[in-house]
């Protein structure tokens, strides 16, 4: 068990990451001093990552995980092993700024009923825009498809400041994700059944459901790389983004809504792999139809995954669900940007 010596551990999962740790620990290192321990989680790496962190960043704890079952799991079995307050899971191809990490703490300890928090992500290679998994804070619409402030499916913003507020979101980014460690271990942590797409957004929701808040805190921000663990645009991303999103409401959904929103999801995304098949997109029409199967395959699994979460269910907090359909809304109505929508969420703060 690793103990820190500060009441933060930022833990960066690592798959032969070298090549990230290289350009971006020296900084993480550096603002160490704010307040937080770093940990790296060798994810059964085949090449050195490891020795090479012990032999550069002698301070960085480290630990190992034998064997490599992907995203969630590797957190899944790190976190475990640590001893923190808070922990921040920080993916190894994140640049942070100086006085990232103060705002983010600052924002848990002034809100005991703040689980977690993201700071905002911009974009590495394209530095004034915000970066697609996470930008602005995370949010969903009445029928479960998620999209971003400042990222909404395929229009990405630049940022003007725009967004430099601190407010709920419905779900913050597993990328950089800092969340109270009671809290996350009281939840059951992530899915590693999920492997590594949405992990994040269920365990935002098994949070809400238990009546607390996930925030977005827009005073720090943080440079990601993107698509190191699954390619964006990738086959693997297209069939966990189908599979996870059904998971997802069969396992925190409330009865009343699912009982319809299920059949109406399996219309929408039979839509879509139509759309597909018209284009001459066969391959990744079956990848639809592939998600799909799996996860009616293995749907008394999720179930009583989500038998187990309702055990957990207080009161559930809603804020951050759009309640219109962000599909109609950019694909008919043509709002590509998250102020074309007329909402603005409710600011963090306690109620």
């Amino acid at each position: 068990m690793i103990s820190c010596q500060h009441d933060t551990a930022v833990v960066i999962l690592s798959y032969n990451g070298a090549k990230w740790h290289e350009l971006f620990l020296p900084l993480i290192v550096a603002e160490a001093h704010t307040g937080y321990d770093v940990i790296v989680a060798d994810n059964a790496s085949t090449d050195d990552t490891l020795q090479y962190v012990q032999t550069n960043f002698p301070t960085v704890k480290t630990l190992r995980i034998e064997v490599n079952h992907g995203f969630a799991n590797g957190y899944y079995e790190a976190l475990k092993q640590i001893e923190a307050k808070y922990y921040i899971l920080l993916s190894a191809d994140f640049e942070v700024t100086h006085g990232w990490f103060p705002p983010l703490r600052a924002a848990m300890e002034a809100q005991p009923m703040l689980a977690a928090c993201q700071p905002k992500i911009r974009y590495y290679r394209e530095r004034d825009k915000f970066e697609y998994a996470g930008a602005g804070g995370g949010f969903m619409d009445k029928y479960g498809y998620l999209f971003c402030r400042g990222r909404i499916f395929f229009d990405i913003e630049k940022d003007h400041n725009q967004y430099d507020d601190d407010i709920e979101v419905f779900w913050a980014s597993g990328g950089c994700f800092m969340v109270r460690a009671d809290l996350y271990h009281k939840v059951g942590g992530l899915d590693n059944e999920l492997y590594a797409h949405m992990e994040e957004v269920d365990l935002c929701w098994r949070l809400k459901n238990a009546g607390y808040k996930i925030g977005y805190v827009g005073s720090s921000t943080v440079y990601h790389v993107g698509g190191s663990v699954i390619s964006y645009g990738s086959p693997q991303k297209l069939y966990y983004n189908f599979r996870n999103n059904l998971i997802l409401l069969l396992k925190n959904e409330k009865s009343s809504k699912l009982v319809w929103l299920f059949p109406m999801r399996l219309v929408l995304d039979g839509v879509a792999g139509l759309r597909l098949l018209l284009k001459g997109d066969i391959k990744e029409m079956l990848i639809i139809v592939k998600a799909h199967f799996h996860c009616y395959r293995d749907i008394g699994k999720w179930l009583g995954r989500r038998r187990e979460n309702k055990k957990l269910i207080t009161t559930r907090n809603e804020e951050g669900i759009y309640r219109r359909s962000i599909v109609w809304d950019y694909f008919l109505l043509r709002r590509k940007l998250f102020t074309d929508l007329g909402w603005k969420p409710r600011a963090l703060r306690d109620k």
